[in-house]
This record gives C-alpha cells, sequence and structure tokens, in this order.
C-alpha cells in the first residue's frame, strides 16, 4: 500500500476492487484502515464494507450500477439510484470503467438539471468516524 500510494498525489481516498475476501479479514482491513486513518485518506468502497464497523473516514455504495453489462439495465439502475437520492437526500453509485458504463451514464445524466439532481464527487459524501450520513 506504501508503494502504491506513493506514486500518485491528489487523491482523497482508495476504493476495493473485487475484495470481498480481503474485507471479510478482521486483520487485513485492520492494517488497511489504519494505514489510510494515518494518512488521513477515506475508504470508497462498492457497498461490500457497508456494514463493517470502525471508525474510519467512508463512503459506501447504495447500489452497483453496471452488474448487468447491457445499457437499458444500466439506465434503470441509475434511475432507481436517483429515486433513492430524492427519498434520503443522496445516494452513491458504483460502476467500473467499462465502455457501455460510461455511454450509459453519460446519457444519463444529461439531463439530471432539469429534473433537479445534481451530481458530486464520492469525496462529497464520504464521512467521517462519529458523523452519521445525514448530516
Amino acid at each position: 500500500m506504501e508503494w502504491l500510494l506513493g506514486r500518485a498525489t491528489g487523491y482523497v481516498g482508495v476504493t476495493n476492487y473485487l475484495g470481498e475476501r480481503f474485507l471479510a479479514s478482521d486483520s487485513a482491513m485492520t492494517a488497511f484502515l489504519q494505514g489510510l486513518r494515518s494518512r488521513g485518506l477515506a475508504f470508497v468502497d462498492d457497498g461490500q464494507a457497508r456494514r463493517r464497523p470502525g471508525a474510519w473516514a467512508r463512503a459506501s455504495a447504495d447500489r452497483i450500477v453496471d452488474q448487468t453489462q447491457d445499457a437499458a439495465a444500466i439506465v434503470a439502475a441509475l434511475n432507481a439510484l436517483e429515486a433513492a437520492a430524492r427519498d434520503d437526500g443522496q445516494a452513491l453509485g458504483a460502476g467500473y470503467g467499462f465502455p457501455i458504463t460510461v455511454q450509459a451514464a453519460a446519457r444519463w445524466a444529461e439531463g439530471l438539471q432539469a429534473r433537479g439532481v445534481q451530481l458530486a464527487p464520492a469525496s462529497a459524501l464520504a464521512r467521517r468516524p462519529g458523523v452519521s450520513r445525514a448530516q
């Protein structure tokens, strides 16, 4: 992690990719999260760490939008995420950089302003230890 984090600048946190076994390991996650905390970094996960206890800056996705690689399914997932944001005041989606995901998200995002919705970076939803999501 030291080597990897030392190769870039300007980031606010890290994210997971296919890390279910890692997330389930208390010893691995403790060391990982202590490393993030010592650097003031957030952990933005795809929703798998949502129920994991611990005090670290975090943002957990409410939904993975591209579990099905189909434009209509991705737009439907984005619409559901938008509805959740309307209900809760905010929602975070996760997706991969697949061309179909990027294209579907770009088309969906074109009408957001007219629908009264604003995109925000995941860092805007990252909450610090002891701060509830609603704050």
